[in-house]
């Protein structure tokens, strides 16, 4: 059971890290790409887009704070 936990709290380090906000960006973005995937839309722009713009966030978050 000791692996089944470890391997557990990996993979919430590993999606989670740092940022849970970068988490659920990217879980809401393939949410709404499969959603509208369904329709006759062309989507696959929408995660790339959503990638770029979170993790900028993100790094400006962090250079902000460390000043």
């Amino acid at each position: 059971m000791s692996r089944v936990k470890a391997l557990i709290r990996f993979l919430w380090d590993f999606v989670i890290g740092d940022d849970w906000r970068i988490a659920l960006a990217v879980l809401l973005a393939l949410a709404v790409t499969l959603i509208v995937s369904g329709s006759s839309l062309a989507v696959w722009w929408l995660l790339p887009l959503v990638v770029v713009v979170i993790l900028s966030i993100s790094v400006w978050d962090v250079a902000r704070r460390s000043r």
